[in-house]
């Protein structure tokens, strides 16, 4: 007998609950969006697309959703170039983000080679650098090809 995986809204569901936090059927709608979502969703278009399947969702369950998915390390927030911020669910191990900036399709992507850039960046500055944040924005080969 095999077992299968449970869908990842399952298991974040179970994270959250077993670290306080009760699941309600708004904070259920809010999870299902963002765990099953390839795209980069900022906090208004998650509620509106929860809210198509709990209408009664208010946008502060969204918000206080979001940040605790986010303190458990189950999404990451995303940074967009006009301004507002986005949530995925976090990237396995250490990877970099490309975010297409037409249809706001998010990939994942690992390797690099930036090691030399950080060598040179930390003997300009002095600073010890530990860590360090990718993300690339362009367009993904549909939006290149509807854009010709």
């Amino acid at each position: 007998m095999t077992t299968s995986t449970p869908p990842i809204q399952e298991h974040w569901l179970a994270l959250l609950q077993e670290n306080g936090y009760r699941v309600t059927g708004p904070r259920r709608s809010v999870v299902e969006i963002v765990a099953n979502h390839h795209r980069a969703l900022n906090p208004y278009q998650v509620f509106e697309l929860a809210r198509q399947r709990y209408p009664r969702l208010g946008l502060v369950t969204v918000y206080r959703t979001l940040e605790k998915l986010e303190a458990l390390g189950l999404i990451e927030r995303v940074h967009q170039p006009h301004g507002c911020h986005a949530y995925l669910p976090a990237a396995v191990g250490h990877q970099h983000l490309l975010l297409c900036q037409g249809c706001g399709n998010a990939e994942y992507f690992s390797g690099d080679d930036l090691d030399d850039l950080i060598g040179r960046i930390a003997a300009r500055t002095g600073y010890q650098i530990k860590e360090h944040w990718l993300q690339l924005f362009g367009l993904c080969t549909a939006c290149r090809a509807g854009a010709q």
